[in-house]
């Protein structure tokens, strides 16, 4: 599960244990392609590329989801907001359960 909200920190949040600027990209951007985004590639490249780090994601106490946004922004160059406001599968955000093992594996 992804919690696509990322809330903003007043405080300081810890640094992020997994190394997002030394991430391929190429799983999204490859398949997420503007100017029409669209949404089933573009959801399912996001889930491919950061479900193996939906823990790290998910933890509030780390600065985790919004570096590895600021990434995704940065190689992809999309819209603020594109995944946040297009990728929805319930209150708790997204479902990592059947997301395919081997994508997730050569992330």
């Amino acid at each position: 599960m992804i919690k696509l909200a990322v809330e903003s920190h007043v405080s300081l949040c810890a640094a992020c244990s997994v190394e997002f600027e030394f991430k391929n990209y190429t799983i999204i951007t490859s398949r997420c392609k503007g100017p029409k985004f669209p949404p089933v590639a573009c959801c399912n490249s996001f889930k491919d590329f950061a479900c193996p780090y939906a823990d790290a994601i998910n933890d509030m106490t780390t600065d985790c989801a919004i570096t590895m946004f600021n990434y995704i922004n940065l190689h992809g160059h999309y819209p603020p907001g594109l995944f946040a406001n297009m990728c929805r599968e319930g209150m708790l955000g997204l479902d990592c359960t059947n997301v395919d093992q081997a994508t997730m594996m050569s992330n």
